[in-house]
């Protein structure tokens, strides 16, 4: 166990559920600081603090990246997104899948026995999070107000969705190019 690097990953879940960012930012850039901190940023710090998750957890990196894209652009269809807004039970059980497909993604990709897969899982879902991330950005409206009942705020989907584009596609695009590096490196070793 990392005792530090597991800290920092609790403290970054407790930190982005308890301090008050929708005070800070528009309420739908509020609500993808989280999903943003779950899966890219909370989820690869507890798997590396934890390291024996990483055998429990692991499932092969193709398939935690395809559940991870089910995951998060399910929650993003505008019926799921306003149950995970609007309701409690809603709200946690988004939550909880996606910090749940973060640690499945994080614990498949990060095995040491396939940095290459890993690489391919992580590059992978750098692609999709950068598809919805661009697509939230350009959409010409608010994708979520009329079902969400809020005023249509294209501002605050656009700082979400800079947010994925800035947080979540560069954590996955470096963590893969590093497993890549290292495949290549243990290659070459052989």
């Amino acid at each position: 166990m990392r005792p530090a690097i597991l800290i920092l990953g609790l403290a970054l879940l407790a930190a982005v559920w308890l301090l008050p960012v929708d005070r800070l930012l528009p309420e739908f850039a509020a609500h993808m600081l989280r999903h943003i901190t779950l899966v890219a940023l909370a989820a690869p710090l507890i798997v590396l603090g934890v390291p024996q998750w990483v055998q429990r957890l692991a499932i092969p990196p193709l398939g935690a990246a395809v559940l991870e894209f089910v995951v998060v652009w399910g929650w993003h269809l505008p019926t799921a997104h306003a149950a995970g807004r609007l309701n409690g039970l809603g709200f946690v059980l988004e939550q909880l899948s996606f910090l749940t497909v973060g640690l499945l993604v994080w614990a498949g990709c990060l095995r040491s026995d396939q940095p290459l897969a890993g690489a391919g899982g992580l590059l992978l879902t750098s692609m999709h999070m950068t598809l919805l991330g661009a697509l939230l950005v350009l959409a010409p409206r608010d994708l979520y107000a009329a079902l969400c009942g809020t005023l249509p705020n294209l501002t605050g989907q656009q700082v979400g969705g800079m947010l994925m584009l800035a947080m979540g596609t560069p954590v996955y695009l470096i963590a893969g190019l590093i497993l890549t590096g290292q495949s290549l490196r243990d290659r070459s070793a052989a």
